[in-house]
């Protein structure tokens, strides 16, 4: 059981990684490409791996009709849902801003995973979900102290980011309900795609003005906009999803989601030096709490 919630501590990390830079991975390339047709290219990417997968390896669809309605559901919440108001988010915000609101949804995930699914929450988890708050309210802080949050574009993104949160809980609330019976990482990541792409794609042949305006836009973009795309798509979205599922199937809700207090810590460094957005002290006293407050909760299985 040790060395099982060792390997879904060290998926969870790797996680935090990808997905940290794909802050400001999305804000490099929004501009080549809006949000509905990034996120449709990217959901086509990802299909293009999973399906011949998926295929190969006979996953099953659950036959009761209500796991397949709350399957569905979940395919929403966690594609075009989710990552559609993050996307928009990131549209009007810095990526510093947007990756720093983003790390307060573990907040909520942790007591909806106590609320809705028992989930057991140690004293300890308790202290470290405190102190990874305050650090959030800290980092959350400093664009407001500074005066980025009363521009009134800044304002719009960050509350678009804050949506995506409520519907990243929801999906991992329920995506933990349907592993529970025994609905497959794969499936749900395939799936979760499939259903964002179908959703999207009427939305991006509009915004584009057809599918030939579609097709020259994707072909006349320069190559390092789609290097954005393809990392979005494989790394940040096939490969990760998939590590994420099958990290938390061995531990709980509200701990797997811990772990995405660290993703501003990954994607800082990005925002400055390749973005060139600015870095405050606040940031950095902000991230090292969250740091510790991880640390702190995850100590509690030591003496479980």
């Amino acid at each position: 059981m040790a060395s099982s919630r060792l390997k879904a501590y060290l998926l969870l990390v790797l996680v935090a990684a990808i997905w940290g830079i794909a802050g400001p991975v999305i804000k490099y390339t929004l501009p080549d490409f809006p949000p509905i047709i990034f996120l449709t290219y990217r959901f086509a990417i990802s299909l293009i791996i999973l399906i011949p997968i998926t295929l190969i390896t006979k996953q099953k669809f659950p036959k009761n009709k209500r796991d397949l309605l709350i399957l569905t559901l979940v395919g929403l919440l966690g594609s075009s849902i989710n990552l559609g108001l993050l996307f928009y988010g990131f549209n009007y915000t810095t990526a510093l801003d947007a990756s720093l609101l983003s790390a307060t949804a573990p907040v909520f995930v942790v007591t909806a995973g106590a609320f809705f699914l028992n989930e057991k929450v140690t004293k300890k988890e308790k202290l470290g979900v405190v102190i990874t708050f305050v650090g959030s309210i800290i980092i959350i802080l400093q664009p407001l102290i500074e005066g980025g949050l009363f521009k009134l574009e800044n304002m719009y993104g960050n509350l678009l980011i804050i949506a995506a949160n409520f519907a990243w809980v929801l999906y991992v609330v329920l995506s933990k309900y349907e592993l529970k019976h025994k609905v497959k990482p794969l499936l749900m990541t395939t799936y979760m795609f499939l259903l964002g792409f179908i959703t999207l794609l009427p939305l991006a042949l509009i915004q584009s003005g057809g599918v030939s305006s579609l097709i020259n836009q994707l072909t006349n973009t320069p190559i390092k906009p789609h290097l954005g795309v393809w990392y979005m798509a494989i790394l940040s979205g096939a490969v990760a999803y998939f590590l994420y599922q099958k990290a938390q199937k061995t531990i709980e809700a509200s701990e797997a989601t811990l772990f995405s207090y660290l993703s501003p810590l990954f994607a800082a460094p990005l925002a400055v030096f390749w973005l060139g957005e600015t870095i405050t002290p606040a940031f950095l006293i902000g991230g090292v709490i969250i740091a510790m407050g991880v640390f702190i909760a995850e100590l509690k299985k030591k003496k479980s």
